[in-house]
């Protein structure tokens, strides 16, 4: 198994490729060059994250809490992967004005079967400075989202210091070093 870290997302609009490569970039220069591979879902197989140990998995929310296009294709293959062993961090695109009550529901629903397939979420992220009505990606328990939630939509100025404050917390919640 590969120790570098996958990072699959799917993405219409670019906006989630944009903050994947956002997150690879930051991670690679903590870690070295390489450290964090791209794989766009429109193109490569979720069959491919079991060739990492760790994962980063990006998803937006699309209009009334359903999945991305390239994730839906490849929602049922998900199941055929084994994620058991696998360390996993999520982080999602929505929009809390425009989809006030479905805001980042995707996440939540790619974070239910990560870990109904056994794997270990980390990179929980806080739910304040946010304006939303419900979303399924929150963790009832402690009321903290299951993943780093990104609006590129109404939080544009704020995105690249949640993105660089996430990677480095999931760098040391995976335990990774360069």
């Amino acid at each position: 198994m590969n120790k570098k870290i996958g990072l699959f997302y799917g993405s219409t609009t670019c906006y989630t490729e944009i903050a994947a490569e956002k997150i690879c970039a930051t991670i690679n220069r903590m870690l070295g060059p390489q450290t964090v591979r791209l794989h766009n879902l429109a193109f490569d197989s979720v069959s491919l994250m079991s060739n990492y140990s760790h994962l980063i998995m990006g998803i937006p929310t699309w209009d009334y809490g359903e999945l991305q296009e390239d994730w839906e294709t490849q929602w049922d293959t998900l199941s055929t992967v084994n994620l058991r062993s696998k360390s996993i961090a999520l982080f999602g695109l929505g929009d809390q004005i425009g989809y006030p009550e479905w805001f980042q529901d995707a996440l939540g629903y790619l974070w239910h079967r990560v870990v109904h397939l056994g794997a270990t979420t980390v990179g929980e992220w806080p739910n304040t400075g946010y304006d939303f009505i419900e979303s399924k990606a929150l963790n009832g328990e402690k009321n903290v989202f299951v993943g780093l939630a990104l609006d590129e939509e109404n939080q544009f100025e704020i995105i690249d210091d949640l993105i660089f404050r996430w990677s480095t917390q999931i760098v040391t919640e995976f335990g990774v070093s360069p």
